[in-house]
């Protein structure tokens, strides 16, 4: 037989051992449970093993000390002709005492003796038993002490992701806003640049002149803002003409050249302006 099958064997025994005469439950056989339930039944052949030797180790004990009861009682007939039966019911109460502490402190006897060194570890292991209280007190009032901080440093966290999530939907709804805004600028520029287009193709329908064109007053504009700026350093050369008072033939007449001169510039100018004004 393979060594799965002795196991699977071996649960199965294991458990009609253990349910008896009542139906074994259901379950899954593969290799995993009859693995778990192998070892199971392996812990408990040991326990068993464990409790039987026990039992018959206080069967001994408990034979021989029968035997040593049987023994003193005997000598005590022998030697004073006393019997547990002659007792008062106060003496009987008094030796059940001594007896059943001799039995709890686990005493051979019930000497003096015997009784003071088992009072001793009784009481060392009193003393043990609270200093071991102590530390695990401590030890949890510790724990307690963490597990607070740890409990507020969570609810802390908690509060932080919650104002994080509200900061992230409120940012988000913020950047949909500004794409929808996009979105809307985007399709009115295109709205326009078409309207614009139709318009020039319209009015270049009807003859309009290419010079006023969107493009070209533009570029009028810009010709007159330098013609502007052109025009400051004649201005300020009439100026010092005006200054000068040496040859005053000779000085008009460079101030009429520039007064005709700035005349041209002027009419220039507001001829482009009459222009960008149609």
């Amino acid at each position: 037989m393979e060594p799965q099958e002795e196991k699977e064997a071996q649960v199965a025994a294991w458990l009609k051992k253990i349910f008896g005469d009542h139906p074994i439950p259901q379950y899954e056989v593969n290799p995993r449970t009859t693995e778990i339930l192998y070892h199971l039944s392996e812990r408990n052949r040991v326990r068993d093993r464990d409790v039987y030797l026990v039992t018959e180790d206080l069967k001994q004990k408990a034979s021989e000390y029968e035997s040593e009861a049987k023994h003193l009682q005997d000598l005590l007939m022998d030697s004073v002709n006393f019997s547990p039966a002659n007792l008062s019911s106060i003496g009987s109460r008094y030796l059940n005492a001594l007896v059943d502490s001799a039995v709890v402190l686990e005493t051979k006897d019930t000497s003096l003796a015997s009784f003071i060194p088992a009072v001793n570890d009784l009481t060392s292991n009193l003393f043990r038993t609270k200093s071991k209280n102590e530390e695990i007190k401590l030890e949890l009032e510790k724990l307690e002490k963490n597990l607070t901080a740890t409990l507020v440093l969570e609810k802390c966290l908690q509060e932080d992701l919650k104002k994080a999530e509200l900061h992230l939907c409120t940012e988000r709804a913020k950047v949909d806003h500004r794409l929808q805004n996009m979105d809307f600028l985007k399709a009115k520029s295109e709205e326009f640049r078409y309207g614009i287009k139709a318009a020039e193709e319209q009015l270049s329908a009807r003859g309009m002149d290419a010079s006023l064109s969107h493009q070209s007053l533009v570029a009028l504009s810009e010709k007159l803002a330098e013609l502007k700026r052109q025009t400051i350093p004649l201005k300020r050369k009439l100026g010092s003409y005006l200054d000068l008072m040496p040859n005053p033939s000779l000085a008009q007449v460079k101030i009429e050249e520039a007064k005709r001169e700035l005349d041209s510039i002027e009419a220039e100018l507001t001829k482009k302006v009459d222009m960008m004004e149609l």
